[in-house]
């Protein structure tokens, strides 16, 4: 028998951390002493037949949604997850973008689908090209795959491109997935949600990457109410009968968005900065800069990327993570939002790791 899992995930949790840790994925843990909650209030058990009222009514208000469009979710993994199963049958086709996150590709395999790919390029800054979605189409596709802001790179899609896919995917008779979970790390003028943008769109977020409550695992999927409530059925099969004490504090926590929000992204800016400095004065790496985002993919102009990450963490107590989880082994991200001094001395460490 051969057993499935994803590679990317049994690193990130048997990894040691070191003493440097950029690999992360991100913001800092957000001290749940500082969520305005009364404790006393927690329950075992909750009333949750097809979700939490107040949970889904709060996720619907922020999304601008009818509630019967929510389906919550253990993550975005999960809600990635419950969207593509519903959506795709063994042998249909999902087009994913590359470079990808690799728990998206790793859930599509293990719908049964056929993963097929269009690139995005570090010559366009990472952006999603419609032509090159178009071109990898076929009749079998029946799912498109894209992550807003990206993962692993931090670009942003505008809605406006978003919605040209959509409309090819609608051609084929297909829906469009985007994954926002790191959506809201761009911090002045968040975009909308992508779910308002045309009828075939899902989307998938979580509270998880960008306000340091990843704990709580309140994650969510925007979907039509019919295909809503075919994932809730789905889901059935995996999470009949959520945590309701999470459901409780993830209600507090959605009540206090912009508390925990602000809090990282003091962090976060920081950081930036400090990420701005080093690619000004290290010429050895190259990178598509962003005004937002916790997450950057950094390339070694010269020399075995691969090495150059081992010897990291070997000689210089500094982790990042891998570009062979991203199908990019010459590249390398690295994650901000949790420890500004620590962020900043890593940097410093790749700076003498590519010195030699």
């Amino acid at each position: 028998m051969r057993y499935k899992s994803s590679e990317y995930m049994h690193w990130a949790k048997t990894n040691p951390r070191p003493k440097y840790n950029l690999a992360t994925s991100g913001v800092g843990y957000f001290p749940i002493r500082e969520l305005p909650f009364d404790y006393t209030r927690l329950e075992i058990h909750g009333d949750n037949s097809y979700g939490y009222g107040p949970l889904k009514r709060a996720i619907a208000e922020r999304a601008g949604v009818d509630p019967a469009c929510v389906v919550t979710s253990e993550g975005t993994s999960m809600a990635n997850y419950l969207a593509m199963a519903t959506l795709l049958d063994a042998g249909d086709e999902v087009l994913i973008e590359r470079p990808a996150y690799g728990l998206l590709v790793d859930s599509a395999q293990f719908t049964g689908a056929t993963v097929s790919r269009f690139d995005r390029t570090a010559e366009s800054g990472w952006a999603v090209d419609p032509a090159a979605v178009e071109r990898a189409l076929t009749p079998r596709t029946r799912l498109i795959v894209v992550t807003n802001l990206h993962n692993p790179s931090s670009v942003l899609t505008g809605n406006e491109v978003l919605g040209q896919v959509a409309e090819l995917a609608r051609g084929v008779g297909a829906h469009l997935l985007v994954d926002e979970v790191y959506l809201d790390a761009v911090y002045e003028n968040t975009p909308r949600s992508a779910f308002r943008v045309a009828d075939n769109v899902v989307v998938s977020s979580s509270l998880t990457k960008v306000y340091g409550v990843s704990g709580l695992r309140c994650g969510w999927v925007l979907a039509q109410p019919d295909l809503a409530q075919a994932m809730w059925r789905l889901n059935d099969l995996f999470a009949a009968t959520p945590s309701h004490p999470g459901e409780l504090i993830s209600v507090a926590a959605m009540a206090h968005l912009p508390q925990l929000r602000d809090r990282a992204r003091r962090i976060v800016d920081a950081d930036r900065a400090s990420l701005g400095e080093f690619l000004d004065g290290e010429p050895r790496i190259r990178a598509v800069r962003t005004e937002f985002g916790t997450t950057a993919f950094l390339k070694p102009e010269r020399g075995d990327c691969e090495a150059l990450v081992a010897r990291l963490r070997a000689e210089f107590e500094t982790s990042v993570v891998p570009g062979r989880f991203f199908e990019m082994p010459d590249h390398f991200r690295i994650g901000m939002g949790v420890d500004h001094e620590m962020f900043a001395e890593g940097l410093r460490r790749i700076s003498r790791a590519l010195a030699g």
